[in-house]
């Protein structure tokens, strides 16, 4: 971040290609386009913003976004995959490959600075900030309110995915919330250049800042598909935010909201034996759609994790569910299906696989689609704040509706309080969202221990406490040499 933040090309062609204003680009020359004049331009033809909008949704299922250029630098989903590894939830179970097993699976990088994984996360998600800068520095700054309607979507959305990104480096980069802890740089405006870190309490506020703008500016917004962020997205996001500072009635509140809005419906039985493969499923809230034209194979989340797809599972790089985990899924479960056996080393055969199920893929580009949130873990969410806030029924109910979709008679839940409901919760959060990139905010949100089962390759039986300083990420070698205010660890 030694440079000055650069407006994005796609802003500028898209300043160049919109702009009738002949006048105004002759009165102001120029080498260079300012955000004021692209705020100007896009005071009368949004396109001018929304160009740089679908460049950042672009940055989140791109390769090389961390900057590596590794077989797991791709985007979102790529720190999914990290976080699932660090949970324990996740086992590699088989490694030929050894694109994860020094770095993340022993837990080397989160101990050594030095490692490039910590490199990646940090400029992933700060590029998707710098990105979403330029966005809300053209349409007026901080505390602007667009006159256009498409312009205050566009800023709900800049705002929503910068307070995103800000949420996940928080989490990957501290141990637990703790307000006075400093823990990272805070830009929020584009001129921002290098910084020193601050307490985690600032990034929490701006953080909940975007995010209670977004929710007013998105009211209303009917997005072109569910790549962009709408209000029920930004609301999710915002209640995890919540849940994780301990304000569970807010939460419970929020995702409430979003349940009682009836816009989605959970998937059923067959739709979890379905392959995770298409946007279009009514439980899915926010996705990418994919097809051979996005250029994504090898290097990509399915790459990593499909035993049906050109891919490293499918040649010998094992993703599979943790051993006690999959054995805690009961018999008559739908989930259960969805792994394979021990002979499969328990591959999610069953629940992420491209559609031609053919072993090595039909073709070598990915088809099948992105799911980064869905209306299935706003139940559990709901049920864990709800139940944390002492309204146990809410938290019963919301519990339930999932699991009528999962077992025959959910009816145990009944006799559930307290901390055996909680943790009845936090279990079925696990094998509901596995693989999804849920389980290290889990784990860390519900301040819990994992151990890991006998198909890992690395520290079996081992017990992990959520705020060990070996599942947080260290600030990167790169950061500390090139950021004079930051120039150690502590």
């Amino acid at each position: 971040m030694k440079n000055i933040f650069k407006l994005t090309t796609v802003a500028a062609l898209t300043l160049f290609m919109y702009s009738c204003d002949e006048e105004f680009l002759e009165k102001e020359p120029s080498e260079f386009i300012t955000t004021q004049q692209i705020g100007e331009a896009a005071s009368k033809n949004p396109d001018v913003v929304k160009g740089t909008m679908t460049g950042i949704y672009s940055l989140m299922i791109e390769t090389g976004t961390g900057g590596t250029g590794g077989h797991d630098d791709f985007g979102q989903r790529a720190y999914d995959i990290f976080g699932d590894m660090l949970s324990g939830d996740m086992a590699l179970s088989v490694s030929t490959y050894g694109w994860y097993r020094a770095s993340i699976t022993e837990l080397q990088a989160t101990t050594d600075y030095t490692f490039l994984d910590n490199y990646q996360v940090w400029r992933y998600y700060y590029r998707i900030i710098r990105s979403a800068n330029t966005v809300i520095d053209a349409l007026g700054g901080q505390a602007s309110i667009p006159e256009l309607e498409e312009n205050k979507y566009l800023m709900g959305q800049a705002k929503a995915i910068r307070a995103h990104s800000y949420y996940y480096l928080a989490q990957y980069f501290q141990n637990s919330y703790n307000p006075s802890q400093e823990i990272l740089p805070l830009y929020d405006d584009l001129l921002d250049q290098n910084g020193p870190k601050v307490p985690a309490s600032e990034i929490y506020a701006l953080i909940l800042s975007d995010l209670n703008d977004a929710n007013t500016l998105l009211n209303g917004f009917n997005r072109a598909n569910k790549s962009e962020i709408n209000q029920s997205v930004a609301k999710a996001i915002l209640a995890y935010v919540h849940a994780t500072m301990g304000n569970d009635a807010e939460a419970a509140k929020l995702t409430g909201q979003i349940i009682g809005s009836n816009n989605y419906t959970l998937m059923n039985a067959d739709e979890v034996l379905g392959g995770f493969n298409d946007v279009n499923t009514p439980g899915w809230m926010w996705g990418v759609d994919l097809n051979a034209d996005t250029g994504l194979g090898l290097v990509s989340w399915w790459g990593q994790i499909d035993y049906f797809s050109y891919s490293y599972a499918a040649f010998g790089d094992a993703k599979s569910i943790d051993s006690d985990l999959y054995a805690a899924i009961p018999a008559d479960d739908v989930r259960k299906g969805q792994f394979y056996d021990a002979a499969f080393e328990l591959l999610p055969i069953g629940k992420f696989y491209d559609a031609d199920r053919i072993r090595y893929g039909a073709s070598t580009q990915v088809k099948a689609d992105y799911v980064y949130m869905r209306i299935a873990e706003i139940y559990l969410l709901n049920a864990e704040t709800a139940a944390r806030s002492g309204d146990e029924a809410t938290a019963k109910a919301s519990l339930k509706t999932l699991l009528n979709q999962r077992v025959p008679d959910a009816s145990y839940v009944d006799a559930l309080s307290g901390q055996a409901l909680l943790d009845e919760i936090y279990l079925q959060t696990r094998i509901e969202l596995w693989g999804e990139g849920k389980a290290y905010l889990a784990l860390k949100r519900n301040k819990e221990t994992t151990t890991r089962g006998d198909n890992h390759l690395s520290l079996v039986g081992e017990t992990i406490s959520h705020d060990d300083e070996r599942l947080t990420f260290e600030i990167p070698e790169s950061e500390i040499q090139n950021n004079p205010f930051i120039d150690s660890q502590n």
